[in-house]
């Protein structure tokens, strides 16, 4: 596979921007391989539906300009459909616990949220802001919208707050524990193997 084709695969499913550096990392080339790939990969892109975009250091794929009014009216059908399950247990998540990363959005749920939070991103519920502590990723939070739409002042209004927010704290931790817990477990019965193996040949 080439790497302007390894470029797209990353772009297609982070479905956000992300850094020339941060992809350079994932692929393990330096930042200059990753623009010539990004030149050619514009090039093989050329009339198709979709582009590259860029913005500071930063790059996605995106819908070209004459796709414009399609999109839209995608968009609106969207937003007259219900949330689905999946929408409103990402919506409360970032409620309870934003603003927060989508990595630990993915690892409380289970699943991936991309597409659910590209969902939220378009209604006008949550909105994407840069992380402080890591320029590489971005914390989602809810909308002034959201808020106006539920009739409350800021989060701390939500109904239980306090204890939905430290229940699924305590969730997480305990998810974290239980996976060191399996890993030791897999660990410990493949050196049970290995010592029965040795004494079979002692």
């Amino acid at each position: 596979m080439t790497l302007d084709q390894k470029i797209e695969a990353i772009l297609f499913f982070k479905a956000e921007p992300v850094s020339l550096k941060k992809v350079g990392q994932m692929l393990a080339v330096e930042e200059d391989d990753i623009k010539q790939g990004l030149t050619i990969l514009e090039e093989k892109l050329s009339g198709r539906g979709i582009k590259i975009l860029y913005k500071d250091d930063k790059v996605m794929l995106g819908t070209i300009p004459e796709m414009g009014e399609l999109i839209e009216t995608i968009i609106k059908e969207e937003l007259s459909k219900d949330l689905g399950k999946a929408g409103l247990e990402t919506l409360s998540i970032v409620l309870y616990r934003g603003p927060i990363v989508r990595s630990k959005i993915d690892y409380i749920r289970g699943v991936s949220s991309t597409f659910i939070l590209r969902n939220l991103l378009v209604r006008g519920l949550v909105e994407r802001v840069s992380n402080p502590e890591d320029q590489r990723s971005f914390l989602y939070k809810p909308t002034f919208e959201l808020l106006s739409y539920l009739g409350i002042s800021r989060v701390e209004d939500l109904p239980e707050y306090e204890n939905v927010k430290k229940e699924t704290e305590e969730f997480e931790i305990q998810k974290a524990g239980d996976e060191v817990e399996t890993d030791n477990k897999i660990v410990k019965t493949e050196e049970d193997v290995g010592n029965e193996n040795d004494e079979k040949y002692e």
